[in-house]
């Protein structure tokens, strides 16, 4: 702990001391598990966003193909599916972020010891089922924002 004037402030890597044994191990596992469960929840709200908003789009997209009466607002369907998939888009990006923060942190200096033996987070498949993801929310929304289908 350092002083400056009559404040204390504390150092990032003086803030606790991690020492290595097999419980601190376990926690530490209980909690990178934890960051890929919360992960993995970020995607499957990310994916059912993006796949909602794409059959709103397309189920009224039918209806109203199929009706002879003008429809009040042709574009709410459309705009509201947007707004779905876009939601699932930002929310996956949100997430992947804070995967990789936290990641990097539970794999920095101050917890190297009870990490693992390796120098580096391993890359997990969720992390790539995130990114295929984001990438089919992207092409669709791009799909219903310039009618290509």
């Amino acid at each position: 702990m350092t002083h400056q004037g009559d404040a204390a402030v504390n150092k990032p890597e003086e803030r606790f001391e991690v020492s290595v044994t097999a419980s601190n191990h376990f926690a530490w596992i209980r909690t990178r598990l934890a960051l890929e469960r919360t992960i993995m929840a970020w995607v499957r709200t990310s994916a059912s966003l993006i796949g909602f908003g794409f059959t709103i789009v397309q189920f009224f997209q039918r209806v109203q193909s199929t009706q002879t009466v003008p429809v009040y607002l042709p574009d709410a369907p459309r705009d509201f599916g947007l707004a779905l998939i876009g939601s699932g888009i930002l929310g996956l990006i949100v997430a992947l972020w804070q995967y990789h923060k936290l990641l990097r942190y539970l794999w920095g200096d101050q917890f190297g010891p009870i990490a693992g033996v390796q120098k580096e987070p391993a890359t997990t498949s969720i992390m790539w089922v995130a990114i295929i993801l984001l990438l089919v929310g992207l092409f669709a929304f791009f799909v219903v924002l310039f009618h290509w289908a």
